[in-house]
C-alpha cells in the first residue's frame, strides 16, 4: 500500500483532465444527508468518477480551495491506512506529545477536503479556519485535486466508504470502479506516475506494518522533523494497531451512529496483511490478478500481498 506526500503531501495506497475541469459534466442525484444506519449517501459523478452527492453539490467550493505552500496533504484511497498515517503525522508534528494528540478525535484534527454535510461546516470551511501550517486529507484521485495544490507546490503523502451488500456484490462493484472515489487501479496509478514530479512521499501499508520505525523515519524526514530516538519509539508504540483500536480519539467510537455504525462493521478491523485469503474465492483471486495485470501494465509499482 502506499502513501504519498507532495509540496506538502502524503499519499497512501493499499492493495485490496485539466485540473479545473472546464465544462466537465457533473451529475448529482437529489442530495441527501446520511439516513438510517447501514445506508450510504447517494453518489454523483465528477469527470466520470463516483463521489458522494453532497461532495458533488459542493464542487465549486472544493475546486476553489486555496492551498498554501506549507500545507501537508494526506492523499489516500479509502480504507488504505488513512487514520494510521494521520496519527503518525500528528505525533511527529507534536514531537511525540501524546496529550496534545488527545485534543480531539482524529476525524476533527485534519479537515477532510471533500466533506460536505450541511448544516455542518464543510471540509473546505474547516481548512480555511485552521492556523498554518495545516495538515489536510483527501481521497481524491490526482486529477480531481483542487488546482491550487499543484500551483502552491504543497507536500503530499499518498497512502472509503464501505458499501452495504454482500462480499460478492462489493467485489464486482470494486473491480468495475463503481465505488465512491472511483477505481482503485486508476487512483493508485495516477498518484504513482506523479511521484517524481512533485514533493511526494509514497508509502506502502505493508512496509509500515513490516518495519514501522523505518517508515516513520521516512515521514519524519519528509516533514523535516529531527526527533530523537526516544520520541521515535513513543510514536511507534502509540501507533500500533492495538493501541489505536483502544484509543477513543482514533477508533471513531465518538462518531454518531448515523455517520458510522460500528455494530455493522468496526472502523478498525484487524490491521493485518493477507486477510484477503479469508474472503476471495479461487475464481475471484484469479480474476483480480488478471485485471490487476491489465490495469497496472507498464507501471513499476509492486505490492506485497502477505507478510
Amino acid at each position: 500500500m502506499s502513501d504519498s506526500l507532495q509540496p506538502h503531501g502524503l499519499h497512501s495506497t493499499r492493495l485490496l483532465s485539466p485540473w479545473d475541469f472546464p465544462g466537465t459534466a457533473i451529475s448529482s442525484p437529489d442530495p441527501m444527508a446520511l439516513t438510517t444506519a447501514g445506508t450510504q449517501p447517494s453518489l454523483g459523478e465528477v469527470a466520470g468518477i463516483p463521489l458522494p452527492a453532497t461532495t458533488v453539490d459542493n464542487w465549486h467550493q472544493i475546486q476553489g480551495f486555496e492551498a498554501q505552500p506549507d500545507d501537508l496533504l494526506i492523499c489516500t484511497y479509502p480504507k488504505s491506512g488513512t487514520t494510521w498515517i494521520q496519527e503518525i503525522v500528528d505525533l511527529i508534528e507534536h514531537s511525540g506529545d501524546v496529550d496534545k494528540c488527545q485534543r480531539a478525535a482524529i476525524q476533527h484534527r485534519h479537515p477532510f477536503l471533500e466533506w460536505a454535510r450541511p448544516p455542518q461546516p464543510s471540509g473546505v470551511e474547516k481548512a480555511r479556519a485552521m492556523p498554518r501550517p495545516r495538515v489536510l486529507r483527501t481521497h481524491f484521485p490526482a486529477q480531481l485535486l483542487p488546482p491550487s495544490f499543484w500551483e502552491s507546490n504543497c507536500k503530499r503523502m499518498n497512502r472509503t466508504l464501505p458499501d452495504p451488500g454482500t462480499w460478492d456484490q462489493y467485489f464486482e462493484t470494486f473491480i468495475s470502479g463503481k465505488v465512491a472515489w472511483g477505481s482503485w487501479f486508476e487512483h493508485v496509478r495516477g498518484w504513482w506516475e506523479l511521484r517524481d514530479n512533485v514533493q511526494m512521499l509514497f508509502l506502502f501499508y505493508e512496509d509500515i506494518k513490516r518495519d514501522p520505525k523505518q517508515e516513520i523515519q521516512k515521514v519524519m524526514k519528509f516533514m523535516e522533523k529531527n526527533l530523537d530516538g526516544a520520541v521515535l519509539d513513543t510514536i511507534v508504540q502509540e501507533t500500533t494497531f492495538e493501541k489505536m483500536k483502544a484509543n477513543p480519539m482514533t477508533n471513531r467510537s465518538t462518531a454518531p451512529k448515523t455517520i458510522l455504525d460500528q455494530s455493522i462493521s468496526p472502523f478498525m478491523r484487524k490491521g493485518i496483511v493477507g486477510d484477503w485469503k479469508n474472503h476471495f474465492t479461487v475464481a475471484q483471486n484469479e480474476r483480480f490478478d488478471e485485471i490487476y495485470r491489465q490495469k497496472m501494465k507498464g507501471t513499476s509499482i509492486n505490492f506485497c500481498t502477505e507478510l
